[in-house]
């Protein structure tokens, strides 16, 4: 059984930094893609960034590049999102999802497993 767990969220003043976490269990050796989606009242599913398993290929939306970045670890079953310069908009509650198959990274109905969220709170 797959289990998708994130960590690190918090709340922060506009500028700060916060590193998030998601450790997999279960059938992880199943997965191409680890990403991060966000959600904030009122809006849509957003996402944010995304990480290739196998060719180690990074992405990230527009509006965070540059200052968030997604890695992993060796092991390829937790991956991590550090987040630079936050902005009072990045407030959100953030999603750790994980998807089988490659391709279409940024589209959320691609992801087959989901964690629970984590809350981003950033004041001004």
């Amino acid at each position: 059984q797959v289990q998708l767990v994130e960590s690190g969220g918090g709340l922060v003043q506009a500028g700060g930094s916060l590193r998030l976490s998601c450790a997999a269990s279960g059938r992880i050796f199943s997965f191409n893609t680890m990403g991060w989606f966000r959600q904030a009242p009122g809006k849509e599913r957003e996402f944010v960034a995304a990480h290739a398993l196998s060719g180690g290929s990074t992405y990230s939306t527009s509006s965070v590049e540059g200052r968030f970045t997604i890695s992993r670890d060796n092991a390829r079953n937790t991956v991590y999102l550090q987040m630079n310069s936050l902005k009072a908009e990045d407030t959100a509650v953030y999603y750790c999802a994980a998807k089988t198959r490659f391709g279409d990274w940024s589209t959320w109905q691609k992801y087959d497993y989901w964690g629970q969220g984590t809350q981003v709170t950033v004041s001004s």
